[in-house]
């Protein structure tokens, strides 16, 4: 993997959230990919489980967002990306992420994990 190929796969992610249906994620994902939406929420393993996964977070394709995206370091097969999205138009919600994504070699995703951070929530268990 290369920076560049990191920036592809993000836009593609962003291409598909906005298209109905779940069939491009066949171009995103492997079949036995894995996807953790955050370091303490359960793992979804394999492609079918992402479809629902992916369907169930979404309000839809129509959903209003801005999204920027930052590439911070690669290495072998793995990226870790920088990443904000605003949703709303004004905005009602925005997230500071950084992804992780580990592709193989026809650049599709076998390992994605996400760490949102939002405005409002606190970094410790008291806040």
């Amino acid at each position: 993997m290369n920076r560049a190929a990191l920036d592809g796969w993000v836009s593609r992610y962003e291409a598909a959230w906005r298209r109905p249906g779940t069939q491009r994620l066949r171009e995103l994902f492997t079949v036995d990919a894995t996807y953790s939406p955050g370091p303490y929420e359960p793992l979804v393993r394999g492609l079918d489980a992402i479809e629902r996964f992916w369907e169930d977070e979404r309000e839809g394709p129509d959903e209003v967002f801005a999204i920027s995206s930052e590439p911070v370091a690669v290495e072998g097969d793995t990226g870790v990306v920088r990443v904000e999205v605003r949703y709303g138009d004004p905005v009602v919600q925005a997230y500071l992420d950084l992804w992780i994504v580990a592709l193989d070699p026809d650049g599709r995703c076998t390992r994605f994990e996400e760490w949102p951070f939002w405005p409002g929530k606190g970094r410790t268990p008291s806040s």
